[in-house]
């Protein structure tokens, strides 16, 4: 496995349990994001809710009627999303190499899950985004806004972790999505979310 990957597998295997008891993210603005994806997905198609850690997103989109299936990098972070939402379908798996055919969902849900990704691996997750997506399916970023990058050493109770945090502009992350075949969706949505649709393959 790439060093950066194993390092962020570790890392989030390290906090998978102190992390499910400690982040709760904002729900408002996600619930209007996330019904903007259910209008928009094409009906009867799964959508992917990668980078899912340990299925709180996962269930929210559930809780759409969507079929969902949650994946992340980390066995650990899967092991508390197993447990926590039996349920649902959760997977192991990269972002950067999705073990899905080519046009298999019909959405995608990124949030704040590409922020640990090198910024040349990036275009990378994209064109595999693009890949499974049908045409007219939907992606939907969340992200952190800004062009720093930190180094995260501790986090969640003072978990020993090793990843790098890269924040985005809406400009920079739009320049990937056209160059892989996305196409912005106007939806007013907060500036540190974008949506796209998927462009019919060549």
């Amino acid at each position: 496995m790439t060093d950066f990957l194993a390092d962020i597998r570790t890392s989030y295997d390290t906090v998978a349990i102190s992390y499910a008891e400690r982040v709760v993210d904002g729900a408002v603005e996600e619930d209007a994001s996330f019904d903007l994806l259910a209008e928009l997905v094409p009906a009867g198609r799964p959508v992917l809710d990668v980078g899912c850690g340990p299925g709180r997103t996962t269930a929210l989109l559930a809780a759409r009627d969507l079929p969902v299936i949650g994946i992340d990098l980390s066995p650990g972070m899967i092991d508390v999303a197993r447990r926590d939402h039996p349920e649902l379908d959760f997977r192991v798996g990269s972002m950067t190499a999705l073990d899905l055919p080519d046009d298999a969902v019909g959405g995608i849900v990124s949030w704040w899950s590409i922020i640990h990704l090198p910024r040349d691996v990036v275009p990378r997750a994209f064109a595999e985004f693009r890949r499974v997506l049908a045409p007219d399916g939907v992606l939907l970023i969340g992200f952190h806004l800004g062009t720093e990058t930190t180094h995260k050493t501790s986090g969640y109770g003072g978990h020993p972790m090793n990843v790098h945090v890269h924040r985005w502009t809406a400009a920079a992350l739009t320049e990937i999505a056209l160059a892989v075949g996305l196409t912005p969706y106007r939806s007013g949505l907060p500036e540190d979310r974008l949506l796209f649709v998927s462009t019919e393959n060549s």
